[in-house]
């Protein structure tokens, strides 16, 4: 596999890539003898912008990643950027300054990076302005998050803070309401008032909200389980209550 170097692979993120930052492309792998219009849009694209292009076997693409290229792996000069508190108050600024209510997204310690790619794929489809993850004990973004995320990690700012409750108390100050999910709460997703300036709070896989970050959150959410599993994938639950959010909020507009 590829050491040392940063990359994205999959025909979706390698396009989203190409088509938003192919300056940030240093070369591009595509399989031989895949002659479809997805691999021929992707290589046109990086002929028009001179990037170094490499026509490879099958086997030369599964040694280079252990996840389903489909065909397109993209060497990178630098990661997808992560960013930090200072950005994030930067993003709670200009969202005043414009009048737009703060829609945001935390994940706190969601540590597999195909739940992060995820939630990072609903969290952009459903409109999320920025999402925060703590600095430790959480998912980064390896290529097998920005690939799950299919174009997302590109897009969608990701916000590393050191201290994840002292963040939650300084957007509350802001005046943004944290809308947290909890198995034991007594209010379902869909009959709590998801509009306004928001923040929903999605826990660990297994474990769920740490204490402190379910006491900082001004409410609890919970999603009904009709069948014999007590709870879903941290990603498909994060999508049900964003989209259930984004529902409401377009309501009201």
């Amino acid at each position: 596999m590829v050491q040392n170097k940063n990359v994205i692979y999959g025909l979706h993120a390698v396009q989203t890539m190409l088509d938003g930052s192919p300056q940030r492309i240093q070369q591009l792998y595509l399989l031989k003898g895949r002659n479809d219009k997805r691999l021929q849009s992707i290589r046109s694209i990086a002929e028009k912008n001179n990037i170094t292009l490499f026509i490879v076997s099958r086997e030369k693409l599964d040694q280079m990643v252990a996840g389903k290229h489909q065909g397109a792996i993209a060497v990178t000069r630098k990661a997808v950027e992560v960013y930090d508190e200072v950005y994030l108050k930067s993003v709670l600024k200009k969202l005043q300054h414009n009048s737009i209510m703060p829609f945001l997204l935390v994940l706190d310690s969601v540590t597999d990076p195909h739940n992060l790619g995820a939630c990072l794929r609903s969290a952009e489809a459903a409109g999320i302005q920025c999402v925060v993850i703590p600095k430790n004990n959480s998912a980064s973004l390896t290529p097998v998050a920005i690939k799950v995320a299919c174009g997302a990690a590109e897009v969608l700012p990701l916000i590393r803070v050191t201290n994840l409750s002292r963040t939650l108390e300084w957007l509350q100050a802001q005046g943004v309401w944290l809308v947290g999910a909890a198995g034991e709460a007594e209010q379902a997703y869909y009959d709590m008032d998801l509009r306004g300036p928001l923040a929903i709070v999605m826990g660990a896989e297994g474990k769920g909200l740490r204490r402190l970050t379910r006491e900082r959150c001004d409410s609890l959410i919970h999603i009904p389980m009709l069948g014999t599993v007590s709870s879903l994938n941290v990603s498909v639950a994060t999508g049900v209550c964003l989209f259930e959010a984004l529902r409401q909020r377009r309501i009201e507009c």
